[in-house]
């Protein structure tokens, strides 16, 4: 007989997933109801108003999609794009790579400008090359987890705005643990994710569009309702489950059927959504800061390198290079192993070269932090690395009193 699903305790200081927060792991063991009942559709609701706070925005059309962060990529991509469709993304890591695999199956033409890994765009950059292609969309990654570093994104979407470009953004990394403030920066599509900085367990996708959008997705809805059935699917919006069209129709009063939605996780980022009001946006994003001013002044009073440009440095993710001689997917293993504690590794020219902490949501505490430092140096001191020994934590430590 199979044994009980037995699950170790574990500090998960990744770039995601994260811990979730034992208030939302309540929420989800609530029991289910039905998609139409209206407790349920009044939870949808506000789950619709709540996501407007992190979101900064006072967007109609703000729900979430069922399917991780991808999903929300995936729509609003689908939702924009149509045969031959202008995207320019600007690529400074890996997730910049994603949204081109997402407009190439979505049919468009691509044009990519690159930046080396460790720095991000001047926004004058992108706008030179937006005035050279002249494409209909713009994606963005603002949070770039596999570099640890964050773009500027308000010239950039002002122009847009002006200059009748549609701004796509991959929050996903900085949703509800840094300020991204859509309205303000001209944002016309913003996805992020549940399993972040939200901290609740991955399977949702959180959306915001504006009117420019709106208009898009109705036009091509109703030239789509004019097509003869057995061509429909082969037009306009490629997938069903993702036709932010007739989800949008779903969250809206109307509540036109378009799946059966996952209880349990409306619940869960319910509850998410409450603790990031309750807690407010400027403490919370205080705290961000704080924990991760006191990982990396630890993470260098032990000697170690952070990697990329400080100027424009992700506040959720620290990147670390990994000191000549240790093994980086060894020294995973021993803090996971002995302490508990998971961090992560990284990709493509940084894949062996470079260790990624995440600082996000109810991860982001202080404790995580202090326990990680500690545990990291002596991880370090057994895999043979030539580290300050017992300065990190103590540096971190007077971060904190002095905050």
């Amino acid at each position: 007989m199979m044994k009980e699903v037995s699950i170790p305790n574990r500090i998960i200081m990744t770039p995601g997933p994260v811990e979730v927060d034992p208030r939302v792991l309540r929420a989800m063991s609530m029991p289910i109801l039905g998609q139409y009942d209206p407790v349920f559709r009044g939870l949808m609701g506000e789950v619709s108003e709540l996501l407007k706070i992190p979101f900064e925005t006072k967007n109609t059309h703000t729900f979430a999609i069922d399917g991780t962060s991808r999903s929300g990529l995936e729509a609003a991509m689908l939702g924009l794009i149509e045969e031959r469709d202008r995207v320019l993304i600007p690529a400074f890591g890996r997730f910049a790579y994603l949204w081109a695999e997402l407009a190439e199956r979505a049919g468009a033409d691509i044009k990519m400008i690159e930046k080396e890994w460790g720095g991000t765009f001047e926004p004058s950059e992108v706008i030179a090359a937006i005035k050279e292609y002249q494409p209909k969309v713009l994606a963005m990654v603002h949070g770039e987890t596999s570099t640890g570093q964050m773009q500027e994104l308000k010239e950039i979407g002002r122009y847009c705005q002006e200059n009748d470009v549609l701004f796509i953004v991959d929050a996903v990394a900085t949703f509800a643990s840094t300020p991204v403030k859509v309205d303000e920066w001209g944002i016309d599509i913003a996805v992020g994710g549940t399993q972040k900085g939200l901290s609740v367990p991955s399977g949702m996708s959180t959306i915001t569009y504006n009117e420019r959008v709106e208009k898009i997705l109705t036009s091509r809805y109703q030239k789509e309702l004019g097509l003869d059935p057995k061509v429909r699917n082969k037009r306009f919006i490629k997938s069903n489950y993702l036709d932010l069209s007739q989800i949008q129709r779903y969250w809206s009063a109307e509540g036109i059927n378009h799946h059966t939605e996952a209880t349990s996780m409306i619940y869960a980022i319910h509850e998410g959504l409450r603790l990031v009001q309750a807690e407010g946006l400027t403490d919370r994003y205080a705290r961000h800061k704080l924990n991760e001013q006191a990982m990396v002044t630890g993470l260098k009073a032990m000697g170690l390198s952070i990697f990329g440009d400080p100027a424009t440095k992700l506040p959720t993710v620290t990147c670390i290079e990994v000191p000549e001689g240790v093994d980086e997917a060894a020294l995973r293993s021993t803090l996971l192993s002995n302490f508990g504690v998971e961090i992560a590794g990284s990709f493509g020219s940084l894949a062996g070269k470079a260790w990624r902490i995440g600082n996000m949501g109810y991860s982001s505490r202080k404790e995580n932090v202090l326990l990680t430092l500690a545990a990291l140096e002596a991880s370090l001191l057994v895999n043979g690395a030539q580290i300050n020994k017992g300065e990190g934590v103590l540096a971190a430590m007077k971060v904190y009193q002095e905050n």
